[in-house]
């Protein structure tokens, strides 16, 4: 499940969220795919690939496609379907042969082995989601799935496996995926991106703050936090100050160029979402936030 622009080294783990980012569908979406990377990395036993399980899924019943069909299907980069498919191809799960249609790809088709492998790693994904909604009732993680779904259905490949498109999991990557997409974007012109966008939305709400006290609000790394600030100083938005009492902290305080950013990002956060969302009543949307909200904060 490939989700682009996350940090897991913060925001899959962080369980803290600043009141201001919670009512942000597009930051509970980013926290909870982040979770969800974390999870992966977590629970899945060595030699058990989640991509690798989509594509083996991708292929049931016979069937034969190209890499880039399963890489549009998965939602993973053209690079990292070409490492998934060799990896196959070199465990004996898949043949993997030039596509006759256009010889520069290839195609793949499943083996015995990899149909094998697919029933034996099914267990591991429904561990997998089990454990990520372990505080959710049956009825709610099927509310949950259901708005995902109707979020991503129409993007989806028509014949997407059942079982993937059952996974909360999946479908929570693929609308971060589509909605970071979409909303990076829509603020292209502002030179700013949308992990830029919530820093500023919390130093609004929180005011001048260290950046440790940032990075746990936005449930990000030491590291991710060092390079964001550095793009917005950079970008004259924000700057750094240290502490007189001490030097060795230092406080942001947004510069009065960000104000006026914030406000037009804002807009422009409003239209990528009422895009993205779409497909989903006001009472849905108020729904699938507040289950966003407890899937993110979950113990």
């Amino acid at each position: 499940m490939g989700t682009p622009a996350l940090d897991p080294t913060g925001a899959g783990t962080s369980r803290e969220l600043l009141p201001a980012l919670a009512e942000l569908p597009g930051h509970l979406i980013w926290r909870a795919a982040a979770r969800v990377t974390v999870a992966l990395d977590e629970m899945l036993p060595e030699g058990v690939d989640i991509h690798a399980y989509a594509v083996l899924l991708a292929l049931a019943g016979g069937v034969t496609k190209s890499q880039q069909a399963l890489s549009n299907m998965v939602s993973v980069s053209r690079t990292t379907m070409v490492k998934v498919a060799a990896d196959l191809a070199a465990q004996g799960l898949v043949v993997r042969l030039r596509n006759p249609d256009d010889r520069r790809s290839y195609a793949l088709t499943r083996t015995p082995a990899g149909a094998a492998a697919a029933r034996t790693w099914r267990r591991h994904a429904e561990d997998l989601e089990d454990s990520i909604t372990a505080g959710f009732t049956l009825e709610e993680r099927e509310d949950l799935r259901t708005l995902l779904l109707r979020v991503v259905e129409q993007e989806l490949a028509p014949d997407t496996p059942e079982p993937l498109l059952e996974s909360i999991g999946f479908l929570i990557t693929r609308v971060h995926f589509r909605m970071h997409r979409d909303f990076a974007a829509a603020l292209a012109p502002l030179d700013i991106e949308p992990r830029h966008f919530g820093v500023l939305t919390a130093l609004t709400a929180m005011g001048p703050a260290p950046q440790a006290e940032l990075g746990r609000n936005l449930g990000v790394s030491g590291a991710s936090v060092v390079q964001m600030v550095d793009d917005l100083e950079r970008r004259g938005l924000l700057e750094r100050r240290r502490l007189e009492t001490d030097r060795r902290t230092q406080v942001l305080y947004l510069l009065p160029e960000a104000t006026a950013v914030l406000s037009r990002a804002k807009e422009m956060a409003e239209g990528a979402l009422d895009h993205r969302l779409g497909p989903l009543t006001r009472e849905q949307t108020a729904r699938l936030v507040e289950l966003l909200r407890r899937f993110v904060t979950a113990p």
